[in-house]
């Protein structure tokens, strides 16, 4: 983590900003390279998450990783990953829209710090914060977006696959090759802009 990313995550730490604090073991901020070309967001942490404080490493992580390797040619500490809340919603419910306001800075601080060429939204909260939407992911899914200084790639989310079965998974893995050729059109876009005169 770069200096600036863990002095914010030391602030997050502390974070009361909502509801969710109280029944948190601890904040999961987020995980992975601060330099990362991409960044993966996902929705909120689970039990396994708030207990190791590492984002995605139960069986939606264990899916994402698999995706990561097989579709992109790349391993998690390569990218980095943060949910759209940073604290265990009780249950595993889904965060309110106040606690994603609530958590909305510490996020929005990421993308400033990290600047990835392309972001991944895993499921409804994350591709509706990060574009604004009302729409749904299904809706979503499919395209690729202009997004800050590069784009995102609204993907479903790795748990709705784990039920889902081969037609979610299917539509998972062509995001995430969507989400690759964004990737390679940004460097060679770097490339170019760095071999001009």
């Amino acid at each position: 983590m770069s200096g600036s990313l863990r002095v914010v995550a030391a602030e997050a730490s502390t974070c009361t900003r909502c509801g969710l604090a109280e029944g948190r073991t601890q904040v999961v901020f987020g995980a992975g390279d601060p330099h990362a070309r991409l960044m993966v967001v996902g929705e909120g942490p689970g039990a396994e998450e708030d207990r190791q404080g590492l984002p995605f490493v139960g069986r939606s992580g264990q899916l994402l990783d698999r995706l990561l390797v097989e579709e992109l040619g790349m391993t998690r500490d390569a990218v980095y990953i943060a949910n759209v809340v940073k604290c265990r919603p009780p249950g595993n419910r889904d965060p309110r829209p106040e606690e994603v306001d609530a958590c909305s800075p510490w996020l929005d601080t990421q993308l400033e710090l990290i600047e990835p060429a392309v972001v991944v939204t895993l499921g409804n909260f994350a591709a509706r914060r990060l574009l604004g939407s009302t729409q749904g992911i299904t809706a979503l899914r499919g395209r690729t977006y202009p997004f800050r200084s590069g784009v995102l790639v609204p993907t479903l989310h790795p748990a709705y696959a784990l039920r889902g079965g081969g037609g979610v998974l299917a539509q998972m893995r062509a995001d995430f090759v969507r989400a690759k050729l964004a990737l390679a059109a940004a460097a060679a876009a770097a490339a170019t802009s760095t071999a001009a005169p």
